[in-house]
């Protein structure tokens, strides 16, 4: 086997917009009196379509609320946190050395591409990256179903033992290794303390362990 494309997660992953995304929430509970169930929460991780809709939990909690002010107004304060994330440790390095070696590079999300470009776009990064491919609200293509791996690996004409998946939550953990691709887990604040033992590698941060050595342990 040889190491020919690298597979990358986006939130949490090479920007950690997760963290932004769990303080707009809290701080919306709490204007209400209440706390976000960080249990339930965390289901949504890496996903779309999760049963858990913290909006309908908060209406059972706080009563009716005008929707459209409530959820436009915690929008935009996850975009104004969001606004200051850069790319977590290591990324950089790991695009710059996989464009020394020749390897293929992906962006692999349950999100957007609307959401993904935006960061890209913002940290001047887009050319970093061969292909991105994302759920775009189609809940059956999401996280943890290995559909968006399979496409990713389609796209760039790679085998599932050709590729390494990097991953921060449970959820793009088992995509990952249902589409047969080994995956290194590199969880960031939110996800910490999730179980990710499910990963054939887990790693504080990128930054701790360069791609040449990493690709040497996957070998």
């Amino acid at each position: 086997m040889a190491v020919r494309g690298l597979l990358f997660d986006f939130d949490g992953l090479i920007v950690d917009t997760e963290t932004p995304s769990l303080a707009s929430w809290q701080e919306l509970y709490r204007e209400h009196g209440h706390e976000l169930p960080l249990e339930q929460w965390i289901t949504l991780v890496g996903t779309i379509g999760a049963p858990f809709d913290p909006y309908a939990h908060l209406e059972e909690l706080a009563g009716p609320l005008d929707r459209q002010a409530v959820l436009e107004r915690r929008r935009n304060h996850e975009l104004s946190l969001a606004e200051f994330e850069d790319l977590r440790p290591g990324v950089l390095e790991y695009l710059e050395e996989a464009e020394r070696r020749g390897l293929r590079t992906a962006i692999v999300s349950s999100s957007s591409r609307q959401w993904i470009d935006r960061h890209l776009i913002r940290l001047e990064r887009a050319e970093h990256f061969h292909a991105v491919v994302a759920a775009n609200h189609d809940v059956a293509r999401a996280k943890p179903a290995p559909t968006l791996y399979l496409e990713a690996l389609d796209v760039l004409g790679l085998a599932p033992d050709e590729a390494i998946a990097f991953e921060d939550s449970p959820n793009g953990i088992k995509a990952a290794k249902a589409a047969g691709i080994f995956c290194v887990a590199v969880p960031n604040g939110v996800t910490a303390a999730l179980g990710l033992d499910e990963a054939d590698l887990v790693l504080d941060s990128l930054a701790d362990v360069p791609l040449a050595e990493l690709i040497e342990r996957v070998l």
